[in-house]
């Protein structure tokens, strides 16, 4: 059972620091930051402008399969609170496939754990949620006061990193003109191609990437995640899946172009996103994928689209995102409405199966939890789980750096533009990695 403590803030903001820098030093910390901004899809739809859970005293960790099933039965012993990730490469475990490729990074398939303490901010206060047994309400006390007191002692400079780009930009281009072919014979009508940039012998403080790539990308769904000695440090506009009672709301972004330097270019940048024939197919596909997804866990005749096409600005580009909900059956468990939309349609493709199929034949990464997601649970079951894109891996004990970006590949797409959005998308984190991130090899 949780107790809860509210105490006032005198500067939230060096609070929320200070909470960061506290919870940075335990092996399991989920840090979820909606920057609170109040151009984005989001807006409407979350309920927490800050969330933070910190100290496991329980958790699953799974590598195999019966991901999903391990997920149900610890939610139903614990009926609690618990924060995660989902794995791109759970996708074995929905469909027959495999995943065979590269990884640096070695995250588990998925990782959830219940936490001793959780932090809700909000405006100038913040909520503690203590779990009785295991803490109390002198312990608690102590803890603020530890907190007010810890100072985030981290530059937001760059790194001095040289990173690698897992396959050259030639073999870049003539992957995308294969997958072109794919797409004229019929195997697909689009696919999310993707490559990595890595480093390797590489140490980094986590905590000072994930402040610096915040400060110059923030995003409605950043996240700092701590598993052990691996580390994602997360600034994604996109978010996967959310629960409210029983109903269900996924907002994909397809559609990406830089930002202006001036309002007018700005706004004339916006428009080209909206009216580009090809960004319009991308994401129209990708949301009759999602209304498929969302289909076969909702009430009959519940699916609807809520925004189609809606453009939202960043610090780094403009997306296009469309928002589609549904009201979840009485008769399906909520992991399951999880399971049968996993892996998220904007970063499969379509016809689904098919797509992650030439996914993992043509790159040459294993995605690991890229692409997968991350949020929380609460004990009646509602959630909210982000897209895990522009975001960096960190292995301490590897010293192996990584990250990836990537688009969506259709009939329509120019392989030299599609590098160039590959390059736009990672901009923050080349950013974040230092000065001679601009002296890749392959």
């Amino acid at each position: 059972m949780r107790k809860v403590v509210t105490y006032p803030l005198e500067k939230p903001a060096d609070f929320r620091f200070n909470l960061l820098s506290w919870a940075s030093r335990f092996e399991g910390v989920c840090y979820l930051n909606s920057n609170t901004l109040s151009n984005n899809p989001s807006k409407g739809y979350s309920d927490f402008e800050y969330l933070v859970a910190v100290d496991p005293v329980d958790e699953i960790v799974i590598d195999t399969k019966e991901a999903f099933p391990s997920l149900k039965d610890f939610h139903n012993n614990k009926n609690d609170w618990l924060f995660g990730f989902f794995s791109y490469d759970l996708k074995n475990e929905v469909e027959d496939l495999t995943s065979e490729n590269f990884d640096g990074i070695k995250m588990p398939l998925m990782h959830f754990f219940q936490p001793k303490f959780i932090f809700i901010i909000k405006g100038d206060e913040v909520r503690i949620d203590y779990l009785e047994g295991f803490s109390n309400r002198e312990e608690v006390n102590a803890l603020f006061e530890q907190i007010n007191i810890t100072k985030l002692e981290v530059q937001s400079s760059g790194f001095d990193i040289r990173l690698k780009n897992r396959i050259t930009k030639e073999q870049y281009l003539a992957s995308v003109h294969k997958l072109k072919e794919h797409i004229k014979h019929g195997d697909i009508y689009e696919v999310n191609f993707c490559q990595e940039f890595y480093a390797e012998d590489t140490e980094i403080n986590p905590l000072k990437a994930y402040m610096h790539l915040n400060e110059i990308s923030q995003s409605p769904f950043s996240c700092f995640y701590r598993f052990n000695d691996k580390y994602l440090m997360c600034a994604s506009p996109e978010r996967f899946m959310k629960k409210t009672g029983q109903k269900l709301i996924s907002q994909p972004i397809k559609g990406t172009i830089k930002r202006g330097t001036t309002r007018e270019e700005d706004e004339k940048l916006m428009d080209d996103l909206l009216n580009n024939p090809k960004e319009r197919s991308e994401n129209v596909m990708i949301v009759d994928l999602v209304r498929n997804d969302l289909s076969r866990t909702a009430k009959k005749g519940s699916v609807r689209v809520e925004e189609l096409y809606g453009i939202y600005s960043f610090k780094q580009v403009h997306q296009m995102t469309s928002t589609i909900s549904s009201e979840l059956r009485d008769d399906i468990h909520f992991v399951d409405a999880i399971k049968n939309a996993f892996p998220m349609g904007s970063m499969t493709g379509a016809p689904k199966i098919r797509a992650m199929e030439l996914i993992e034949q043509y790159e040459s990464t294993k995605r690991g939890l890229y692409s997968g997601a991350v949020g929380y649970i609460t004990p009646e079951g509602d959630f909210d789980f982000n897209v895990v894109i522009r975001s960096i891996l960190y292995n301490a004990t590897e010293k192996y750096v990584s990250f990836m970006a990537g688009g969506a590949i259709t009939d329509k797409s120019l392989p030299e533009k599609e590098y160039e959005e590959c390059l736009l998308k990672a901009k923050a984190m080349f950013e974040v990695l230092g000065p001679k991130t601009g002296e890749l090899t392959g």
